[in-house]
C-alpha cells in the first residue's frame, strides 16, 4: 500500500466512524453545528481569502480565462453569502426520522418506513470553492458524513474551508456531539486521489459528481461506488403549432440567456413549421441582440441566412455558453423523437395553448422535469420550494430531479411487535 493510499484510507475511515456518530443526532444538534460553521466562516474570512489568493495566483499563471478565475475567487462578500447559505440550510426541515409510510398489519405488528442517512457521501466536483461548504452543510443536515474531492485548482481554498469547518464543529462538540471528522477533504490533487474515492466501496455509500459532462461520465465509467448522476443538461424548448408567440419568445429567451453556464439552460430550440415564420424572426433577433450565436438547420437558414449552419454535433452539445441550436419540425412527435435521441433527460419545455398537445408532450417525454409554458430555468431546488440542493439527478434510481435533503437519505423499516413469532 502506498503512502497516498494509506492516507486516503485513514481519512475515509474517519468519515465512516463519524457517519455512525452523526446518524442518530437531533435536528437541534445539527442546526447548532451549522450555525457554528456559518459564524466560523465569517470570523475566518481573512485566512480564507489568503488561501484563495494562492489558487487565484496559480490560475492566472496558468493562463486560465477570467470567467474561470472569477468563479474561483472568494471575497469577503462571497464568504458572507456562503455563510448565509449555511444558515438557510439550518432552517430547513430535517428529513431524518420522517415516516414515509406506516400501518398496522393484520397480525398486530406495527410497520413504519422511516428516512435514515445514506452514510458517507463522496462528492467529486469542479470549480467554485463554495461547493465545498454547500455540500458539507447539506450532508451534515441530512445526517451524512461528507468526503469531498474538489478541483485541484481550488485545493488551497478547499483545505482552508474544511479546516475552518472542522474546528467549528470541534468547538461545539460538547453541546452537539457532531463529530469534527464528519467533513473530510480527500488528500491530494492528482487523478489518483479521485480514483481512490471512486473505488472506496468499503468506506463510501454513494458518490455524487458535480461538474461537466466529462467529469460525470468519467465517474460513471470508473466508479465501483454507487453513483447518482447529476448536472449534465442538454435541455430543449419546443414551440408548438398552437403556441402563443409572445409567451414563446419570452420563455425561449429566458431559458437560453438568463444564465448560460448552468445545467438547466436551454441548448436546443425546436419550432413547429406552422409557427416558424411568425416566431423565428422575432426570437432569433432577440437572442442575437443578447449575444447568442445561433446554429440552425436548413429550414431555419431559409428564414434567417445569418445563422451558423448546424452540424450533427450541435444537437448533442451542452454548450453552457451563448450558443443555441435551432431546428424546424413538422409535428410534436418529430420534436419528441429529436428529444429522445439527443436529450440528457434533464429538462424539456413545451410552449402551447393546446391542452391535448401539452398532455401528449408530458406523457411522451421522459426527463426529470417537463415544463409546460414555463422556462427550463425553473428546474432548481430553490425554485421548486425544496430549499438548497446537492444537484439535479438525471437518472431514475433513488432520486430524480432536484436533490434536496430528503433525496440525501435512504429508508429503513421499523417493525414493532409484542412477542410476535411467525407461524
Amino acid at each position: 500500500m502506498t503512502d497516498t493510499e494509506r492516507e486516503f484510507r485513514e481519512v475515509a475511515g474517519l468519515a465512516r466512524e463519524a457517519a455512525a456518530e452523526l446518524a442518530p443526532l437531533s435536528r437541534a444538534a445539527k442546526d447548532t453545528a451549522l450555525i457554528a460553521i456559518a459564524e466560523a466562516l465569517v470570523k475566518n474570512t481573512e485566512a480564507i481569502v489568503e488561501a484563495n489568493a494562492e489558487d487565484v495566483t496559480r490560475a492566472r499563471e496558468a493562463g486560465q480565462p477570467e470567467a474561470m478565475i472569477d468563479r474561483l475567487t472568494l471575497t469577503p462578500q462571497r464568504i458572507e453569502s456562503i455563510a448565509d447559505a449555511v444558515r438557510e440550510i439550518a432552517e430547513l426541515p430535517d428529513p431524518v426520522g420522517e415516516v414515509v409510510r406506516g400501518s398496522s398489519l393484520p397480525n398486530g405488528l406495527e410497520l413504519r418506513q422511516v428516512r435514515v442517512p445514506l452514510g458517507v457521501i463522496g462528492i467529486i466536483y469542479e470549480g467554485r470553492p463554495n461547493v465545498t461548504v454547500d455540500a458539507a452543510a447539506l450532508c451534515l443536515k441530512s445526517g451524512n458524513a461528507a468526503l469531498l474531492r474538489g478541483s485541484s485548482s481550488a485545493y488551497s481554498s478547499n483545505t482552508c474551508l474544511v479546516g475552518v469547518m472542522g474546528k467549528a464543529l470541534a468547538q461545539v462538540w460538547e453541546d452537539t456531539h457532531v463529530p469534527a471528522d464528519a467533513i473530510q477533504l480527500v488528500p491530494g490533487t492528482g487523478r489518483e486521489s479521485a480514483q481512490q474515492l471512486m473505488r472506496a466501496r468499503d468506506f463510501v455509500d454513494v458518490l455524487i459528481p458535480r461538474g461537466g459532462a466529462s467529469l460525470i461520465q468519467t465517474v460513471v465509467r470508473e466508479s465501483t461506488v454507487p453513483v447518482i448522476e447529476t448536472g449534465e443538461g442538454n435541455c430543449h424548448v419546443y414551440v408548438d403549432a398552437a403556441a402563443d408567440v409572445d409567451k414563446a419568445v419570452a420563455i425561449t429567451v429566458n431559458s437560453k440567456a438568463q444564465r448560460v453556464s448552468v445545467c438547466n439552460a436551454a441548448e436546443t430550440l425546436l419550432v413547429h413549421s406552422a409557427v416558424a415564420q411568425r416566431f423565428l424572426p422575432r426570437v432569433l433577433r432577440e437572442l442575437r441582440d443578447l449575444g447568442v450565436t445561433l446554429h440552425g438547420d436548413d429550414r431555419v437558414h431559409a428564414i434567417d441566412d445569418t445563422v451558423v449552419p448546424a452540424t450533427e454535433a450541435d444537437w448533442a452539445t451542452e454548450y453552457l455558453s451563448m450558443d443555441l441550436a435551432v431546428r424546424v419540425v413538422d409535428s410534436l412527435d418529430e420534436a419528441v423523437n429529436h428529444i429522445r435521441q439527443y436529450s440528457t433527460s434533464h429538462t424539456e419545455a413545451i410552449v402551447t395553448d393546446s391542452q391535448s398537445a401539452a398532455r401528449r408532450f408530458v406523457s411522451l417525454v421522459d426527463s426529470a422535469a417537463v415544463m409546460v409554458n414555463a422556462s427550463t430555468r425553473f428546474t432548481d431546488g430553490g425554485q421548486f420550494g425544496f430549499g438548497a440542493e446537492i444537484g439535479i439527478s438525471n437518472q431514475k434510481l433513488h432520486a430524480r430531479g432536484p436533490m434536496g435533503l430528503p433525496e440525501m437519505t435512504s429508508t429503513k423499516y421499523v417493525v414493532t411487535g409484542d412477542g410476535h413469532v411467525r407461524d
